[in-house]
């Protein structure tokens, strides 16, 4: 069985993953006690992470290191930066199709890409992407950092489900149609 990239991500109903200075803030809307948006259940079917550099930076800010740290996960900041390993954190400056083409190559669980705008732009502009789950949150934001940019090529898409959620949170769930 060969791995699949995954990206799970959230965004806003107008398109923006972020609103300006990488303010996530507005995903607070939907935080609810017990719900997890599947979250749990889907990080049970990977077992690396692909990360931009802000995106991973956030998080930890946010949650703290042990978010991926946590021993059951590869995780790849993709950063210019060239920094240090942490753990189980690597940071990674080269080739991001040549990463993915040796990570899809090796045995394991599926990848999951967290984010941001940049690194799922890169990777569906080399049509390397396989399923997409993305949440949308009722709101819309009106500037920011969209998930989606111009300039990558036309991706037929295959529906596989929807789900609704009494917070308003829909979230959709692609795969690339081959």
């Amino acid at each position: 069985m060969n791995r699949k990239l995954k990206l799970f991500i959230a965004t806003s109903l107008d398109g923006f993953i972020a609103q300006p200075n990488d303010d996530l803030s507005f995903l607070k809307l939907v935080e609810k006690e017990g719900e997890d948006y599947g979250y749990t259940a889907f990080t049970e079917t990977i077992d690396t992470i692909i990360i931009g550099r802000k995106t991973y930076d956030y998080v930890v800010k946010e949650i703290g290191t042990s978010h991926y740290d946590n021993g059951t996960s590869d995780v790849y900041v993709i950063t210019r930066t060239p920094s240090p390993d942490n753990g189980s954190v690597k940071f990674f400056s080269g080739n991001l199709v040549e990463l993915i083409a040796k990570l899809k190559s090796k045995k394991g669980k599926d990848i999951y890409c967290d984010g941001g705008a940049e690194i799922v732009n890169e990777l569906l502009k080399n049509d390397l992407i396989d399923e997409l789950i993305i949440s949308i949150v009722p709101i819309l934001v009106g500037n920011g950092t969209r998930l989606f940019k111009e300039g990558r090529p036309e991706q037929l898409l295959e529906f596989i489900s929807v789900k609704t959620f009494d917070t308003g949170l829909t979230q959709l769930h692609y795969k690339r149609k081959k």
